[in-house]
């Protein structure tokens, strides 16, 4: 080896054989280690087993009564429980159904109501309402005397537009019998 070389030693993954490298200006080939044999699991021998042990190791894999008995009722619990979340499930798809058409006759509902509101609104007639209120009770548009300004305090709502006479009487019609 040259002088000051470094040497790195590493597991080849591919083959499972150790390589030794050189870095430094001169790299040679790699050396392959032969590869380790594993000695201790191939001349291994089952030990014997006792009968005990054996007679043990049956018992504990072997299905008893009270072992079979918890798996069917755990079995019993799992479908129980499997159906209830069906019906859960169920439930909430029936509901969603439910809001769904709901919600169509709501729809429906709406637009009746404004098909009726505008045709209530297009057989009213403003001008025959206004004329009745002006001739036939006596009302008039507001005057600029008539409306007074107040300073209303904060969170309180007070809309008065003339002053109440003493005989509490505040408009009357001239078409009215004293």
């Amino acid at each position: 080896m040259a002088k000051g070389n470094k040497v790195v030693r590493y597991k080849n993954t591919h083959n499972d054989s150790r390589a030794m490298y050189v870095y430094g200006n001169t790299v040679r080939q790699p050396e392959l280690l032969p590869k380790r044999k594993k000695v201790a699991q191939q001349h291994r021998r089952p030990a014997k087993i006792s009968a005990q042990v054996r007679k043990n190791r049956n018992r504990a894999t072997a299905m008893n009564k009270a072992y079979v008995s918890f798996l069917i009722f755990a079995a019993v619990c799992v479908v129980i429980a499997f159906m209830f979340y069906l019906k859960l499930q169920a439930d909430v798809i029936n509901g969603a159904e439910t809001i769904t058409a709901m919600q169509r006759e709501l729809e429906t509902i709406t637009e009746k109501n404004n098909t009726d509101y505008h045709e209530v609104y297009e057989q009213v007639d403003l001008h025959a309402i206004k004329t009745k209120a002006m001739t036939e009770l006596g009302m008039v548009y507001a005057s600029e005397g008539h409306v007074e300004k107040y300073e209303c305090p904060v969170g309180s709502f007070i809309k008065q537009y003339n002053d109440i006479p003493e005989d509490g009487v505040l408009a009357q019609s001239r078409h009215t019998v004293d």
